[in-house]
């Protein structure tokens, strides 16, 4: 299939507040096409009649469907049923209605949470569905592997070119620092920014600090999944990682060193945690001649300025 031409073209970002809708709303302001919005008072995802009449008045070409409910661990492990139900009507409304008014393509964003708890690693994209997942996110983690044969499913039985990307964890502008529903990057900044602010001694992580997790900034997502929406027509998923992993506990002395934090960081072997290791291989993205631009200590540096700034 030929390249997807952006310019000229309505697109829709689903979730165009979060972290990375909005990176992909900076990333798309290049390319000469008409960003289209709806706020939750426009339109509520998870209602099919409202998604069904904003995709019959508004016709996108194109849509990015970055919209989900997200958390952390803690999250997860308390609202299951908010994650599985509220994840499952956001796609599948989506899906539905972009097929229903003839969107030319649409861009699904998984997780990387999809994969089984030990998967081969670096994970390939063949690695779905191959073995249990991990208990602590698989609400979130089955909703987003329906929305992929979802857009399988809707490749298969109507030809529609809805194409579904699974970014590694990811971080940067925009995003979550809730002090219990948020992500591991953000989490650490927040404390460690309160350390300085207080005066702490050390500050404690979660954990043993040891499993071993991949970071990508969200405008280095964002770029590839505008690639991908230019470049790529498949049924199967593309993974997309930076392809650097880090231990939790060399993370934390990451955000300590940027944010000035001098005390001494220390370990909670009682809390859980998470996936031993998780790297994403993102070969098949790599081999169509993409890769990121913006180091992990350089992200970093730059996400707490803008923490600081809020």
């Amino acid at each position: 299939m030929a390249d997807y031409d952006l310019s000229g073209k309505r697109v829709f970002v689903a979730g165009h507040r979060g972290m990375v809708g909005s990176a992909i709303q900076r990333r798309l302001a290049p390319e000469g096409c008409e960003v289209l919005t709806a706020t939750r008072d426009q339109m509520d995802l998870t209602d099919q009649t409202q998604v069904r009449d904003w995709f019959a008045a508004n016709r996108p070409d194109a849509a990015f469907l970055a919209a989900a409910h997200v958390g952390g661990i803690m999250a997860n492990d308390t609202y299951p049923a908010d994650f599985l139900y509220l994840n499952l009507m956001i796609e599948a409304n989506v899906i539905h209605a972009a097929h229903q008014v003839g969107v030319e393509k649409l861009m699904f964003l998984g997780s990387s949470c999809i994969y089984p708890r030990l998967a081969p690693q670096p994970i390939p994209e063949d690695a779905l569905l191959t073995g249990p997942l991990e208990p602590t996110n698989e609400w979130y983690a089955v909703a987003k592997i329906a929305g992929i044969k979802l857009c399988e499913a809707y490749r298969k039985q109507h030809g529609a070119d809805f194409i579904s990307a699974m970014p590694t964890n990811l971080y940067g502008t925009g995003d979550n620092y809730h002090p219990t529903n948020s992500h591991v990057l953000p989490a650490l900044i927040r404390r460690f920014d309160a350390a300085v602010t207080e005066g702490a001694a050390d500050v404690t992580i979660w954990g043993t600090g040891s499993p071993l997790r991949e970071f990508m900034h969200a405008d280095d997502c964002a770029d590839a999944l505008v690639f991908l929406m230019q470049h790529y027509s498949g049924a199967q998923h593309v993974n997309i990682g930076s392809g650097q992993e880090v231990s939790i506990l060399d993370l934390a002395r990451m955000v300590a060193t940027a944010t000035g934090f001098a005390g001494d960081v220390l370990t909670d072997p009682s809390k859980p945690d998470g996936t031993p290791r998780k790297l994403m291989d993102s070969g098949r993205l790599t081999a169509m001649g993409w890769c990121p631009s913006i180091p992990l200590a350089e992200g970093i540096a730059r996400t707490v300025k803008e923490y600081r700034a809020l």
